[in-house]
This record gives C-alpha cells, sequence and structure tokens, in this order.
C-alpha cells in the first residue's frame, strides 16, 4: 500500500501518473476542494468520486486560494497538512496542490473522465462544466447531502 507522501505530487508528476492510468485502460476523476477541516461529508465526497472511476485524483487548493475564497483566518492547517490528510484516505490516489481559485487549469491539465463536484452543485451550476464539456468529459455530483459545513464546524469549536 502507497504511504500519503507517495500519492502527494507535483502537477507534472500527477499528470505522468495520468496519462499511465489511461495507457492502461483505466479511467480517472478529479474531485477538489480546500478541506481545512477534514470531515465525515469530505471522506463521504472522496468516496462517491472514486466510485465514477478507476483512479481519483483529488486537487487541494494552496494556502493563498484558501484565504481568498475562505477569508482571514482561513486556512486552519497549511496546504502540505491538508494534502496529506487527504492522501491518507484509502479512496484516494493522487494529490495535488493546485494556487488558483478555480481549478479549470488543472482540469485542463488532467482531462479527467469525470469531474465531480459536491452536492451543493448540480450539473448545471459546476463552475467548471464547460471545460470538461469541452474535451468531452463529464460532470458528475457525489456525496451525501451537503449537511457537514467547515465554517459552522470552527465556529462551534470557538465557543
Amino acid at each position: 500500500m502507497r504511504t500519503a507522501a507517495s500519492k502527494v505530487g507535483a502537477l507534472a508528476d500527477v499528470v505522468r501518473e495520468v496519462r499511465a492510468a489511461r495507457a492502461s485502460g483505466r479511467t480517472v476523476a478529479l474531485a477538489n476542494g480546500c478541506f481545512d477541516v477534514l470531515h465525515a461529508g469530505h471522506v463521504r465526497y472522496l468516496q462517491g468520486a472514486r466510485a465514477e472511476a478507476d483512479v481519483l485524483v483529488v486537487g487541494v487548493n494552496g494556502d493563498a486560494s484558501v484565504r481568498r475564497l475562505k477569508g482571514e483566518g482561513r486556512p486552519v492547517m497549511p496546504e502540505g497538512d491538508r494534502a496529506t490528510l487527504v492522501a491518507a484516505l484509502r479512496a484516494v490516489d493522487h494529490v495535488v496542490v493546485f494556487a488558483a481559485d478555480d481549478v479549470s487549469e488543472l482540469i485542463l491539465a488532467l482531462r479527467p473522465d469525470v469531474h465531480c463536484k459536491g452536492t451543493d452543485y448540480t450539473a448545471e451550476t459546476v463552475p467548471e462544466r464547460e471545460v470538461v464539456r469541452s474535451y468531452g468529459g463529464r460532470v458528475a455530483i457525489v456525496g451525501d447531502g451537503k449537511d457537514h459545513d467547515t465554517r459552522k464546524l470552527l465556529e462551534k469549536l470557538r465557543r
């Protein structure tokens, strides 16, 4: 079994792994997020994403991106720690940290067969849906209902 550290790689390395997977006939899914405080909702999202393909790549937003998207005081954990925690999950094959606020560049680099988003989206509200469709990929909504929220969890911990 691979270690969590061995699953985290630079984009060029993950692109090579994805190409090798495709060459052997396997399909690839991409999921992404901040994963600032890993919780059950994240695990279910990633398990759902893995069910969509043979190989699951997870894009983890870099620290500066999380600050821009989530506000002051975030992220709680640095990107390296967040990537390692995500990589430790059995469902995850590869993790790459990306700097952009939007996952479109990562999608174009990896060209996953399926781009997975959580249940807080619909197939028509996924911001990157046209990027995915541009090369013939598909979008899948996966995971359980949005009953877990990192912001609410952090508020509860602060009280």
